[in-house]
């Protein structure tokens, strides 16, 4: 079985979506009614007779027009989906989008699909180096790989990336060496690469508070009066946090040119997205006075046109979108994670079959962009990346026990020179030590 196929199972199940006119609506799960309220039943008797009232006359209901029926009949509007490739590798067309792909040449098809072939590549050999022991932990991107190529390839090089922990594509697209993010995963360094090299700021941990810096870089843009754009990445879970909400009302207020890349994967570690929100995340942007777009996070030539259309939008001054990438982390939530426990089988292998790898290999084949040649010469160049990151990875050094002093603030600070004497002494101490434990 070839890499860029190792989450499809051939056969595609139940759960496909459908590209419909212009290839932009979803089905989207209906809210549960509420309940009737039970009400008491009145006394047969009253204690004194009330005086009887009017019937009030009734009302001839005014003709229903054809459309009122047909929106009776509809129910609540569904939520709109961006789609350019259908799961079969189909192109659909989408007037609003196709324009931001309109030359898009088979070089660049190939380049996504390589893209998003060697970042799975690179992901399923960092989850094989933890199950080894030589991670700590690691944060699977397995099924998102469109989202995050698709988004990462949009943006201009003078643009600022916000990402969170789980943006190995995105990281990929801007340059970053893969081997460098395994760094802090491994705990020899903080973070691994310098953020102005590929203007692509440190993974955070901290949940939702990256959007908040994304927004002040995104306004202080504005005061240099550049013409770049910033873009930060979330997931559902955080869309819940306080941080991001923030982050939402002070771009809107600032008019901050700011890109707000929600990977909706449909579960926040175990809770799923219906227990989060009433309404479709992308939705929530309206309420802040920005616009919010869903897009099928598993079609790469969608979510390639979406964010260069929100990109040009910040650049051109009129503020922040909210793009909600609608997709499906098909792994763990992290390496200490047991998805089956929360998630049934038959949901996994519904979204397996919208796999964002084999939809454009579909196409590419369909389309006579891509032969066989082509695709035996990326395999071999994804088992050598995977052979590169092994050995890295098992090659870097212990880092220096006092370098955690190093880089906590930018300028000295006493209560950290006090700790940093003490652990010093504290190291000292087993220097002083033979092995039986005595002192020497």
């Amino acid at each position: 079985m070839t890499v860029e196929s190792s989450a499809a199972r051939g056969t595609r199940r139940g759960g496909t979506e459908t590209g419909g006119d212009a290839g932009r609506t979803a089905r989207a799960a209906e809210s549960p009614k509420p309940a009737k309220r039970a009400t008491a039943k009145a006394p047969a008797k009253t204690a004194a007779k009330a005086p009887a009232r009017k019937a009030p006359a009734k009302r001839t209901p005014a003709k229903a027009t054809k459309a009122t029926k047909a929106a009776k009949q509809s129910g609540p509007a569904e939520p709109q989906l961006v789609q350019l490739l259908t799961p079969e590798g189909k192109r659909v067309a989408d007037a609003e989008y196709d324009p931001y792909v309109a030359d898009i040449t088979p070089e660049e098809l190939r380049g996504l699909y390589r893209d998003m072939v060697l970042t799975r590549r690179f992901d399923a050999e960092a989850t094989s180096l933890q199950r080894q022991g030589e991670l700590g932990l690691w944060a699977s991107l397995l099924g998102q790989e469109a989202a995050q190529i698709g988004s990462g390839r949009a943006t201009r090089g003078d643009d600022w990336v916000f990402p969170t922990y789980r943006e190995h594509g995105v990281a990929w697209c801007r340059g970053v060496d893969p081997v460098n993010l395994l760094g802090m995963f491994r705990g020899v360094n903080h973070g691994g690469w310098d953020p102005n090299s590929n203007n692509f700021q440190l993974y955070t941990i901290v949940i939702g508070s990256q959007t908040l810096h994304a927004t002040g870089y995104a306004m202080g843009i504005t005061k240099d009066g550049a013409d770049s754009a910033v873009i930060a990445y979330f997931g559902d879970g955080a869309s819940s946090q306080g941080d991001v909400n923030e982050a939402f009302t002070f771009s809107a207020v600032y008019n901050a040119p700011v890109v707000f890349f929600c990977q909706n994967n449909q579960w926040a570690i175990s809770e799923p997205t219906e227990k989060q929100t009433r309404v479709p995340l992308y939705q929530r942007a309206s309420g802040f006075g920005f616009p919010g777009v869903r897009v099928d996070g598993n079609d790469v030539l969608a979510c390639l046109a979406v964010t260069k259309a929100a990109l040009a939008r910040a650049r051109r001054g009129e503020g922040p979108t909210l793009v909600e990438a609608f997709t499906y982390r098909m792994g763990a939530h992290t390496t200490s994670d047991d998805p089956t426990r929360y998630r049934s089988d038959d949901e996994r292998e519904s979204w397996e079959a919208r796999d964002p790898i084999q939809r454009l290999r579909a196409h590419l084949e369909a389309e006579g962009h891509a032969d066989e040649a082509f695709f035996a010469e990326l395999e071999e160049e994804s088992e050598a990346l995977g052979r590169r990151v092994r050995e890295a990875v098992r090659a870097m050094p212990d880092p220096d026990p006092m370098a955690m002093f190093e880089h906590t603030y930018a300028d000295g600070h006493a209560l950290v020179d006090e700790e940093r004497a003490e652990f010093a002494a504290y190291q000292a101490s087993f220097e002083d030590a033979d092995v039986t434990g005595k002192a020497n």
